[in-house]
């Protein structure tokens, strides 16, 4: 499956999240790596995105889009500091 970069989480994210959330800081729990969103690895289906660590693979997040409801799983981030 072919990948895109974590900017393609800016739409769906900002439906929950009120900044961008390409630009907040992610610290993967797995390597503890610290970088924006926007450089994690996206894997797509529809509805599904699929954000990983772009040093260690680890999968920081999961948003699951279905009708009226977002399901969010952060599992992956050991913190995530958001813009203002």
């Amino acid at each position: 499956m072919t990948h895109l970069d974590g900017n393609v989480l800016a739409g769906p994210l900002a439906d929950i999240f009120n900044a961008d959330m390409t630009t907040a800081i992610s610290r993967c729990a797995g390597c503890g790596d610290s970088s924006p969103l926007a450089t994690a690895i996206v894997y797509l289906k529809p509805g599904t995105y699929v954000a990983r660590c772009h040093v260690c693979d680890t999968m920081l997040l999961t948003l699951i889009q279905s009708s009226g409801t977002n399901r969010l799983d952060l599992t992956g981030l050991a913190g995530l500091a958001i813009p203002r």
